[in-house]
């Protein structure tokens, strides 16, 4: 049989119009956010649309709840699209059955009674060629008749090369199952076709289908969507794809352990795009309008936390204190008073990498000493603390604060002949119970005279000789 070659190239549509179409099946993927990303860019460099199409057509597998979810986190991230649809509101038009309908028809498809098979227990078939393909049944699944010895190909605009397969290695894939319900490889071709979608942006691990999907839009007639499969993100620590059963892959979790949106995002959109200037900090809008397909990396990206961490870092920073108060909420200890987090606030700002540590850097300020375990780190800690604790006891309340705690605390090393470091090591030990700190003096100031004399008095009792 004569090779016959799908298009290639696809000359260009006036209109760009991409798509996001998750399955609501759980919490949105990293490599998720980047796909709806760069879909986003894509349109809205252009002038055009984004949709958010929920494929919800594998009832099974749907997680109660999910969709929304995806909607909530995409508009976190201010990916807001142009139009909405959903997969199982629009089967019940009758338009999968109808394309099904039409490929059957015209000897592009087949109806299958065979039983479902479950591919977990079972696993695939060998066998490329169903075995009713030329049963001429009239009722059943409907399965993709795969022709023989054609050359199946298209350009991939992310790789900027062309990628083909011979059909003979294709198998005949289901298209619509027998409860009326069709699979991803009906439902994605026909919603593309329908919804005009001009471009179509999707992981690497849908390349394997793409000769199932290159025949079913030529079946089906129309102007087929180019066609981009991005890189795969790997492990930092593995060297392999993300995964949920080995890693942290879930945007939510990311959130939830306070990173921003506007860092996180600016950290994903650098997972196989780069920019031509090797810039690296965006916001959405400059990411949009920098954006360029001929940007796309081969090279599969690394998840590296310490440079989201970076990136994290560098959006608190740029966060006014009162910003940064509003989005610090989550992670302040309950009870803490407004007003003495805004005070804290200027101290750890420089430290913070995530918005959850406040807590390890601050916690300390708003606990009591009872909640404080006092730490030894130098042979002088006796010395240190009991004359710590005679000079601030000295301090009038009324002259409790920054100023007065300075001139105190460095009399006291100078009269003792204290180490500066040794004398500090051992007085922020006592007072957080932690090595480190935010500059310890301004601390002292929001913990108050009596808590602050509490903790000294404790350490001295537990570390009394």
């Amino acid at each position: 049989m004569i090779n016959a070659k799908l298009d290639v190239r696809i000359e260009a549509m006036n209109e760009i119009r991409t798509r996001f179409a998750p399955s609501p099946t759980g919490f949105l993927h990293i490599g998720g956010l980047r796909t709806a990303l760069y879909a986003y860019a894509l349109a809205k460099h252009g002038n055009g649309d984004f949709l958010l199409r929920i494929e919800d057509t594998d009832q099974k597998r749907q997680v109660k709840g999910a969709s929304e979810a995806l909607q909530g986190t995409l508009r976190k991230f201010g990916l807001i699209w142009d139009e909405f649809y959903v997969q199982s509101e629009r089967q019940k038009t009758g338009i999968y059955e109808k394309a099904a309908k039409k490929l059957v028809e015209e000897g592009h498809a087949f109806y299958c009674q065979c039983k479902p098979k479950n591919v977990k227990e079972e696993g695939f078939s060998p066998d490329l060629r169903d075995i009713c393909r030329d049963k001429d049944y009239t009722t059943g699944a409907v399965k993709l008749k795969v022709p023989e010895g054609e050359t199946l190909s298209y350009y991939d605009f992310v790789h900027r090369k062309e990628i083909s397969w011979n059909s003979d290695t294709v198998y005949d894939a289901t298209l619509l199952k027998s409860d009326g319900f069709p699979t991803y490889h009906l439902a994605m071709p026909v919603d593309d076709l329908d919804m005009k979608i001009s471009h179509v942006l999707r992981g690497h691990d849908w390349l394997p289908s793409t000769p199932i999907h290159l025949l079913v839009f030529k079946y089906l007639g129309g102007k087929r969507p180019e066609i981009g499969h991005l890189t795969d993100i790997l492990s930092a620590v593995t060297g392999k794809k993300l995964s949920k059963r080995r890693d942290s892959v879930f945007v939510e979790q990311y959130l939830d352990q306070g990173y921003l949106p506007e860092a996180l995002l600016n950290f994903v959109m650098l997972l196989g795009w780069a920019p031509k200037d090797n810039r690296e900090l965006f916001t959405l809008s400059e990411f949009v309008e920098h954006f360029d397909v001929n940007g796309f990396q081969d090279a599969n990206p690394r998840f590296l936390e310490d440079k989201l961490n970076w990136f994290n870092g560098e959006y608190i920073r740029q966060l006014s204190d009162e910003e940064l108060f509003k989005v610090l909420k989550p992670f302040v200890p309950q009870g803490a008073k407004a007003e003495e987090v805004k005070d804290i606030i200027p101290l750890i700002k420089d430290r913070m990498k995530k918005l959850s540590d406040f807590s390890s850097l601050a916690s300390y300020i708003f606990k009591k000493s009872d909640e404080i375990e006092p730490l030894k780190l130098t042979d002088k800690y006796n010395a240190h603390i009991s004359a710590a604790t005679t000079a601030l006891k000295g301090i009038e309340p009324s002259k409790w604060g920054l100023p007065t705690i300075n001139e105190t605390l460095s009399g006291t090393i100078s009269d003792n002949g204290f180490k500066t470091g040794d004398f500090y090591m051992d007085l922020r030990g006592t007072i957080s119970g932690s090595k480190y700190t935010p500059p310890l003096n301004e601390t002292l100031g929001p913990i108050g005279k009596d808590e602050t004399i509490k903790r000294l008095e404790k350490g001295l009792e537990k570390y009394r000789n």
